[in-house]
């Protein structure tokens, strides 16, 4: 019989509770990441995330599994795309938030959600569902969701009567390619000049590029780092949630799996891209700079992390949301998955409804992505294949 508990802070668990938990090797639920995170964003009013994760245990009180969770008053930093719910709630005379989330703060990477112990028994993650369902009955949420699942957690969330809503992103896959040249060859020849283009702009202009990983930067070069971080929110009216604490103290504890794209002009750093790993992935998550140079942006998001994953035997590089620039550099779009357990049945209905015309408009746009790809024909009819 297990048994659930609140947590109210995710730096709560002992370390021997996470060693016994299969993450897969995911860096946004390491605890070096996911403890940093909530710090940043715990205490910040109307917009700040409210830990209340689930924790499983055995009658023997040994860990069994964890659902990450946060309640929300606001949808700053979750990425679930759903601000004009609000309306419709109200519309009906009831109220959005609180809502709960399960998610990774400021993170819209598709991960392992429903965390279960290696020994787990296989009902787990129902029972991390169930105690969620029961959780935004207690606390009147509007709905909990359960935010950039994978396809087995998918199954068994849709299983349990959550509404699955599709997304997309652009993510570059790995077929074997032996370097960058190799992979640019896959290229029509007016896209492959174009890439070329774009790459010499950032070498004429003096540029010099580095992969450096977290436990390799020290305090000064961090300092750079996070100004670059600090003023693209700043250029764009957003919140810089992460801190200078957060960066040093994540690259100290993930070290190789925390992956920083630094351009240097002489020796001073000018902009940077920082991105983690796992054994088959890359990440993208942010970035910035001092100078404004063209091709710079695309250097360091896109070319220098496709250059790094086909040294390193990575499988795919995931640059985060967004961005229909990512097509032409070889992003294809892929389908992401999130789940919803909508607590009011006339607006379940309703979202339902909104779900399944979002989803035949999602297919569309995947189809007309995909037709912009880069690619020779000979590829195109490979990744159609796939």
């Amino acid at each position: 019989m297990l048994k659930s508990e609140i947590l109210a802070g995710i730096c709560r668990l002992a370390d021997e509770d996470w060693r016994r938990l299969a993450t897969g090797g995911d860096p946004f639920v390491d605890p070096a990441f996911l403890g940093a995170a909530e710090r940043c964003v715990a205490d910040h009013g109307p917009i700040g995330w409210r830990p209340m994760h689930i924790v499983l245990r055995g009658a023997d009180g040994r860990l069994a599994g964890l659902l990450p969770l946060y309640a929300r008053d606001h949808w700053y930093g979750d990425f679930a795309m759903d601000y004009s719910w609000d309306a419709a709630w109200r519309q009906a005379g009831l109220a959005y938030f609180p809502k709960l989330v399960t998610g990774v703060p400021f993170t819209p990477s598709p991960g392992p959600r429903l965390l279960a112990a290696r020994d787990a028994a296989s009902d787990t993650a129902g029972a991390l569902i169930d105690a969620a369902i029961a959780l935004t009955a207690d606390t009147h949420a509007s709905n909990w969701q359960c935010l950039f699942v994978r396809d087995d957690e998918r199954t068994a969330l849709e299983a349990a009567g959550c509404l699955i809503r599709r997304g997309v992103q652009f993510h570059w896959r790995n077929r074997g390619y032996r370097d960058f040249t190799d992979f640019l060859g896959t290229f029509t020849a007016e896209k492959r000049k174009k890439m070329k283009r774009e790459r010499r702009a950032v070498t004429d202009a003096g540029l010099r590029i580095e992969a450096l990983h977290g436990d390799e930067i020290d305090d000064a070069l961090w300092f750079a780092i996070h100004r670059h971080y600090r003023s693209t929110f700043e250029r764009l009216g957003g919140w810089p949630a992460f801190s200078l604490e957060f960066f040093r103290d994540v690259g100290a504890r993930l070290g190789q799996r925390m992956v920083v794209f630094c351009a240097f002009a002489a020796d001073q750093p000018v902009a940077s891209a920082i991105c983690y790993r796992d054994d088959t992935a890359l990440y993208g998550r942010h970035w910035g700079a001092d100078i404004n140079v063209p091709g710079l942006h695309f250097e360091l998001c896109y070319h220098a992390g496709i250059e790094y994953a086909i040294d390193h035997g990575l499988q795919r590089f995931e640059p985060g949301a967004q961005g229909e620039h990512k097509v032409a550099r070889g992003f294809e779009p892929v389908s992401t998955w999130s789940a919803y357990w909508i607590a009011a049945p006339r607006l379940r209905e309703a979202v339902a409804r909104y779900l399944a015309r979002e989803d035949g408009a999602m297919l569309d746009y995947q189809a007309e992505m995909s037709g912009h790809l880069p690619y020779r024909l000979a590829t195109k009819q490979a990744l159609r294949d796939d």
